[in-house]
C-alpha cells in the first residue's frame, strides 16, 4: 500500500499541474479493446488473487536456532514420552551432586577422596533415584553427549582428587544440570 502511495506521489510530482490532462490525452489516443464483462470480472479477480497472495503472506526468513547456552547443550537429545521428565531428573540429580561434591570438599576430612568414589557415588545416587531404571537406556543420545562432557571435563583417571579436580567435577555436574534444566523450558 505504501509503495503505491509514493509511485503516485511521484507521478504527481513529476507530471505536473496538467498531468491529468497528459493522462487523459494518451488514454483517447489509445485503441479500446472490446472486453466482455467476464473477461473484465476475471481479470480483476487474478489482479486481486495476486495483490491477496503478495500483501497476505509477507516472505520472512525463519529465525535462527538459539545459540548454546553454555558449553553443554542437551536440547533435542532427550526424546520419546518421558523426554521431559527423564531431563527433569537429570538437572535435579546432577545438581545435588555438584552441591554434595562441593560440600563434602569443604570438610576437614572428605569422604570423596577418589575420582572412583565420585563415580560410584554418582552411580549409586541414580540407581537410588531412579529405582534401578536406566534413563541412559531410555536416553542414549544424551547418554553419549552426558559421558563425552564428563570425559572432556574430568577425564577417565579415577585415582586421588585435589581441589582442581574436585572443582572440575562439580562444575561438571552443574554444566549438566545446567543444560538438562533447559531441556525442560
Amino acid at each position: 500500500m505504501l509503495t503505491a502511495a509514493l509511485i503516485i506521489a511521484a507521478a504527481l510530482v513529476l507530471g505536473g499541474k496538467d498531468l491529468w490532462q497528459k493522462v487523459t490525452d494518451l488514454a483517447s489516443r489509445l485503441p479500446l479493446p472490446e472486453l466482455s464483462w467476464r473477461q473484465v470480472a476475471a481479470a480483476v479477480l487474478l489482479i486481486g488473487a495476486v495483490a491477496a497472495f503478495n500483501l497476505g503472506n509477507p516472505v520472512t526468513p525463519s529465525p535462527a536456532p538459539p545459540a548454546p547456552d553454555g558449553p553443554l547443550e542437551l536440547r533435542g537429545l532427550f526424546t520419546g514420552p518421558t523426554g521431559a521428565e527423564d531431563a527433569a531428573v537429570v538437572a535435579a540429580l546432577t545438581g545435588e551432586l555438584a552441591d554434595e561434591i562441593a560440600w563434602d570438599g569443604s570438610q576437614t576430612d572428605p569422604f570423596l577422596r577418589t575420582g572412583v568414589a565420585i563415580d560410584d557415588l554418582r552411580q549409586r545416587a541414580r540407581e537410588l533415584r531412579c529405582r534401578g531404571v536406566s534413563i541412559g537406556q531410555r536416553q542414549p543420545a544424551a547418554r553419549d553427549a552426558i559421558a563425552k562432557h564428563l570425559e572432556a571435563a574430568v577425564g577417565t583417571s579415577g585415582g586421588p582428587i585435589d581441589e582442581a579436580a574436585r572443582a572440575a567435577w562439580v562444575k561438571a555436574l552443574r554444566e549438566i544440570s545446567e543444560a538438562a534444566t533447559r531441556v525442560t523450558r
